[in-house]
């Protein structure tokens, strides 16, 4: 589904050249769980944001479900985005003027889906994200564990291949938190390929497949 073939991506800063990823190569199948470990500046995120198509390799290619997507045009990779990955941040990324269920809905509006098919997807997710008593609230009426599953809900509204989750549970309490990974991982157990960036160790050892990083390298895959 997934295959890097000897990615690197370099930022500037000045004169000096950031080697956030070097020569990376990963091979991730359709229904894997896999977590991404790694110090901070170890290119994890980097490396989940080239999964996701948030950003382009300097050299390499990316191919998703055997198509070769790296020098895809912007709006090219956006509509493969929209239809196949789905993504969950730390910071939730909602909408601040948006109801729970508003924040749902946008990627349906955006993709054009038909208003009563619309309806029918936001109240479907509601009740599998048990926030039905919060649909009209906004996400400053809501408590982080909310937030995070209006987020999920959100992420996965549009039924993407694969759901990518940078820190999911950074900004959560360990109770909280728990609940959201076993949100995440019955999305999992339902099909979809989950890949998890984490600095917790605990959190990335649940996954089946453990990757490791330092330096933009990687360096440990187990399964």
């Amino acid at each position: 589904m997934i295959q890097l073939i000897d990615v690197c991506r370099v930022f500037h800063m000045g004169d000096q050249a950031i080697h956030a990823l070097n020569q990376i190569q990963l091979t991730i199948t359709e229904g894997e769980y896999v977590s991404i470990m790694g110090p901070s500046g170890s290119g994890k995120s980097t490396l989940l944001n080239v999964i996701g198509l948030l950003d382009r390799p300097n050299s390499g290619r990316y191919l998703l479900d055997n198509i070769d997507v790296t020098d895809l045009s912007e709006s090219d990779q956006a509509r493969v985005r929209q239809n196949k990955i789905g993504f969950v941040f730390q910071s939730f990324h909602l909408i601040p003027r948006l109801t729970a269920a508003e924040n749902i809905e946008l990627p349906l509006i955006l993709s054009g889906i038909d208003p009563n098919e619309r309806k029918k997807r936001v109240e479907a997710a509601l009740l599998a994200f048990n926030l039905i008593e919060r649909a009209q609230h906004r996400p400053a009426e809501l408590s982080g564990g909310q937030r995070q599953r209006v987020a999920i809900a959100r992420a996965t509204i549009l039924r993407p291949t694969a759901l990518l989750a940078d820190e999911p549970t950074g900004n959560l309490d360990h109770r909280i938190g728990s609940e959201v990974i076993t949100l995440l991982e019955n999305l999992h157990h339902a099909g979809t390929t989950l890949i998890i960036v984490t600095h917790d160790r605990e959190l990335g050892l649940r996954a089946h497949r453990r990757i490791a990083m330092r330096d933009g390298s990687i360096i440990a895959d187990e399964r």
